[in-house]
């Protein structure tokens, strides 16, 4: 089998994924950054690196860069093409299409009754100071990003208009969520092929308001109860992902969910349980293809 690995030069879950084909087919180890491929149309020829990807036998997408930005959206187009001609593409791209976007990911999540932190979307600087009142803190989101980066929390204040203003400047569209109790940490419930495969959790080490690894979150493992599972696998769903980690929240007035990662890392699961996600994955496949 022809399999390529979409991701990052030098992503660990990318570079594990690459190797991890390699070594269960047997073949060239072909890791595909979207950034370095050239779409001929209308022959649907793609090529990278002397490859024409319509060649493979398959792809899985592990990364589309190594930020998320509204340029992946215009990456997965090219994927799209590509699937909608017979190529098999892991996960879809256009199920990766419905996800990627925070607010997409968001109102998708709300018309399945899945239950979130209460959240607004606005452009109107008046009305997010409204919520911000409201909530009484407040978390700002960009709708492209990942590891909380480019988020900031915000307490009802004097100054919490300028800083609504300042924040409005970079992102037009604002994600609003109020501000959670997390205790000291958070879930990855990870799932493949729509099956539960394993739970990590990420912990707070420094105070951080948030568990992510780049701000300092370890990570451990965690035996979630049945009905946090069921509740992720709800969510999950409606995206027809065939690898995603659900990001679930324990709190006083029962789990919420934050998100369905579209790019689901590895690490977390490796180091918590053991289990090789990678080989997982691509024994799934494998299967699927033959």
């Amino acid at each position: 089998m022809k399999i390529g690995t979409i991701g990052t030069k030098g992503g660990w879950s990318s570079e594990k994924l690459a190797d991890t084909v390699a070594e269960k087919t047997g073949g060239e180890r072909v890791l595909i950054g979207m950034d370095e491929v050239r779409l001929d149309l209308p022959s649907g020829d793609a090529f990278y690196n002397g490859h024409n990807l319509k060649d493979f036998d398959a792809l899985i997408i592990k990364k589309i860069g190594s930020r998320y930005s509204p340029d992946l959206l215009d990456r997965l187009e090219i994927l799209r093409y590509l699937s909608e001609r017979g190529l098999k593409i892991f996960s879809s791209p256009y199920s990766i299409l419905r996800a990627l976007d925070r607010l997409s990911c968001t109102i998708s999540l709300q018309l399945n009754d899945i239950p979130m932190p209460p959240t607004t979307i606005t452009e109107s600087v008046d009305q997010a100071l409204v919520a911000v009142k409201q909530y009484g803190e407040a978390v700002f989101k960009p709708l492209y990003t990942s590891k909380a980066r480019g988020m900031f929390v915000l307490k009802d204040s004097p100054d919490a208009r300028a800083a609504i203003e300042e924040y409005r400047g970079k992102n037009q569209i604002m994600y609003i969520q109020k501000t959670i109790e997390l205790g000291e940490l958070d879930l990855g419930i990870a799932f493949l092929g729509g099956e539960y495969l394993t739970t990590y959790a990420r912990c707070k080490t420094n105070g951080a308001w948030n568990t992510t690894t780049v701000s300092g979150g370890k990570y451990r493992a965690y035996e979630p109860s049945p009905k946090i599972i069921e509740l992720a696998r709800k969510a999950q769903e409606p995206f027809n992902l065939d690898f995603t980690c659900v990001d679930v929240a324990i709190t006083e007035d029962g789990p919420y969910i934050f998100e369905v990662s579209v790019f689901g890392g590895f690490r977390g699961i490796q180091e918590t349980s053991g289990i090789d996600a990678a080989a997982k994955y691509v024994d799934y496949v494998m299967e699927k293809i033959k």
